[in-house]
């Protein structure tokens, strides 16, 4: 098979098809710049969810002077502070626990106004303030035999895991992924359907060409070929523009507005996981072409 004469046939339909050649771009650069932005966020939620898993922690509250349903006798007595530690000690919750640390009230309070500022210092006092179990636990999905240990033990106000408050923001984040795969399908299906259609075009156009082909014996490969290579060409421009679109968006986006104006998220995705993404937008771009262009070819030269 003649390469040169090939790829100058391929060259050829593109220019004769360029509205479509265009559409084809627009439509993969779109589609896959969708796929990969979805990527990119179910990489960041991973991140996230690693980094503040291993932070997370499991609070056992005391109870204070101030009357709660749980603690209707009051402050929690020596005693009680005592059996909760013990408990924590104990063979039962040790080997689940990575490490304790207790917050006496004073350091809660100490926390507190370095929090709310000075202002505040004759408002608050120590005794209004829990003294608190923080527990970092080695598997945080063990965070519910905590809370069945403690919930409704004699002293203890209330137990709280840390990480129910972010996983509403997981939940968030996971289907703001979804969405994006959902849209990046169907514009991918769009992309695939105009490729079909604009080789079944160029096809039709060059009809008595490749009938003189037919005649002289060229073999159906050779009349495949640039029609294969049109969509991939197509569809490789389309890939790359939305492999620059995400290393952009992650450069402008991420690494120079958002690292340094959210600061609650300390670790976010960077060039190098925007570099990873790059080749798998570039393989499905062109895989996609290849297979719906050669179908789209066989079953027009089968008519």
């Amino acid at each position: 098979m003649r390469g040169g004469l090939v790829l100058a046939e391929a060259v050829n339909g593109l220019r004769r098809n360029a509205s479509m050649v265009i559409s084809i771009v627009l439509v993969t650069f779109v589609s896959l710049t969708f796929v990969g932005a979805a990527i990119l966020m179910q990489m960041q939620i991973g991140q996230m969810r690693a980094f503040w898993v291993d932070r997370a922690q499991v609070a056992v509250y005391m109870c204070t002077a101030v009357q709660t349903p749980t603690c209707t006798d009051g402050v929690a007595t020596q005693e009680q502070l005592d059996a909760v530690e013990a408990q924590l000690e104990g063979p039962a919750l040790a080997p689940l626990i990575r490490e304790v640390r207790f917050e006496t009230r004073e350091e809660a309070y100490d926390n507190v106004i370095a929090l709310v500022g000075e202002d505040y210092a004759s408002v608050i006092t120590a005794d209004q303030l829990n003294e608190t179990f923080w527990i970092n636990l080695v598997d945080q999905d063990e965070s519910d035999v905590i809370s069945e240990a403690f919930t409704g033990m004699a002293g203890v106000e209330e137990v709280q895991d840390q990480l129910q408050y972010l996983d509403p923001l997981f939940s968030a984040l996971t289907v703001a992924t979804y969405i994006a795969v959902g849209i990046a399908v169907l514009m991918l299906i769009a992309a695939v359907l105009l490729i079909s259609t604009t080789i079944r075009l160029s096809a039709y156009a060059r009809r008595r060409e490749l009938g003189i082909m037919r005649l002289v014996g060229a073999s159906n490969r050779f009349i495949q070929t640039p029609f294969i290579l049109e969509g991939v060409f197509a569809a490789l421009i389309g890939s790359v523009l939305a492999s620059a679109a995400v290393l952009a968006g992650v450069h402008f986006g991420v690494e120079e507005y958002l690292r340094g104006r959210v600061e609650f998220v300390t670790t976010w995705v960077g060039m190098g996981e925007a570099w990873l993404v790059v080749p798998v937008l570039v393989a499905i771009g062109v895989v996609l072409a290849a297979v719906s262009a050669g179908f789209a070819i066989r079953r027009w030269l089968r008519a």
